[in-house]
């Protein structure tokens, strides 16, 4: 904190309907500023950037975390927000959207036309005669297969079912909230092996991590129907460039759409590249600014977390005058030593919440007794601690 204000840096535009939901009392933002408390990013490379020590928390207005060093932040410390669901209209109207240019050839018929300007009135003849060479399938009857069934993937799903399509879908980490929302006659199966075997056309919606680089390759490609449309409007490192050229050129793979064209993408034959537009509407930005205002606020205030990657949702109402905020290793007696260490200082615990998430977790305190450096600096030297804050 600076002149007691929060600090937060912005790396790039963030809409000002986010922006302006900061309380101007306690926060002070910009993208000059030196030694912020959080960050606010949408795109910019933050892999190689050097995090200064106050830095808390860094605010992704968007779902994707690949341009945020994620284990380095949580080995300081650094709780990472994203915004899930705050642009998934937006990427799930796109998605039908792809379906469509995957099947129809649509792209290639309007490029086609263009090159009859100049021909007059005889436009409408050349048309006639030339339209056969774009003709494709319908999307009604067929089947499709969507791989995560998060905000986007459900919703695809549903809109895909009403189309006509006989849809299946597929996610192990699906969560009860999207489970509700996804119509019941969507076949959920229990693998992906059964979505390459049947589908006629498959959307990727999952996140890009060490499990799912190149999940669709020359292997997982020799299991699909001869003919499948492949849509990925996820990440572009999802699907191996080479191997899909390879299955593009042999006709084993009918059509791609990607959102992530690359020098090799736009080489390769019956494939539409979009230039990144899955969240690019004026809604969705809005969205996700306000979305990760609202959380870097509540973190930065309150000690509460959600919508984060590397730690987990907890909320603890404040009914305290002080509140400690204690990031720490997931390890067995982590709150027992922190219970201990605090009993030591003669610190009354009034109220406290534990949660964890994978490797790391985060416990809330709260209570009367002021909190001295000596406090702090007594739970710190318990084994597993990565941060702690006190909030008065």
């Amino acid at each position: 904190m600076k002149n007691g204000k929060y600090q937060v840096k912005l790396f790039n535009k963030i809409a000002a309907i986010g922006t302006d939901r900061f309380d101007k009392a306690m926060f002070e933002y910009g993208d000059a500023l030196e030694n912020p408390d959080a960050i606010l990013v949408r795109s910019a490379d933050m892999l190689s950037a050097e995090f200064n020590p106050e830095l808390l928390c860094i605010g992704r207005a968007g779902i994707g975390v690949n341009n945020i060093p994620i284990d380095r932040c949580s080995e300081s410390g650094i709780v990472v927000f994203n915004t899930p669901g705050a642009n998934a209209n937006a990427v799930k109207e796109l998605a039908v959207c792809a379906l469509l240019l995957a099947s129809r050839n649509i792209v290639g018929g309007i490029e086609w036309v263009r090159t009859l300007a100049g021909e007059g009135d005889a436009v409408p003849a050349l048309v006639e005669k030339g339209k056969s060479k774009f003709v494709g399938p319908e999307l009604k009857g067929k089947k499709l297969g969507v791989i995560g069934l998060g905000a986007i993937g459900a919703t695809l799903a549903n809109i895909a079912y009403r189309l006509g399509m006989e849809v299946y879908g597929y996610d192990p980490f699906i969560t009860v909230e999207n489970a509700w929302t996804m119509n019941r006659l969507v076949n959920r199966v229990s693998s992906e092996k059964e979505i390459y075997e049947n589908c006629d056309y498959i959307s990727i919606h999952v996140p890009l991590n060490a499990d799912t680089r190149n999940k669709i390759n020359a292997s997982t490609i020799a299991t699909m129907k001869d003919g499948v449309r492949i849509i990925n409007l996820a990440r572009g490192e999802l699907v191996n460039d080479a191997d899909i050229a390879e299955a593009l050129e042999s006709g084993k793979v009918g059509g791609y759409v990607t959102d992530f064209p690359n020098a090799a993408t736009l080489a390769m034959k019956n494939t539409v590249c979009i230039p990144h537009l899955g969240a690019s509407t004026p809604e969705s930005e809005d969205n996700c600014a306000v979305m990760a205002v609202d959380e870097v606020s509540e973190y930065l205030l309150n000690g509460n977390i959600s919508h984060s990657v590397n730690l987990p949702d907890i909320y603890l109402p404040k009914e305290s005058k002080y509140r400690l905020c204690v990031i720490h290793r997931n390890i067995p007696n982590m709150v027992g030593m922190i219970s201990t260490a605090l009993a030591e200082v003669g610190v009354n615990i009034e109220h406290m919440i534990n949660k964890s998430k994978k490797d790391n977790a985060c416990t809330i305190i709260e209570t009367e007794n002021e909190i001295t450096e000596s406090v702090l600096e007594k739970i710190k030297s318990v084994n597993g601690i990565l941060r702690v804050r006190v909030i008065g």
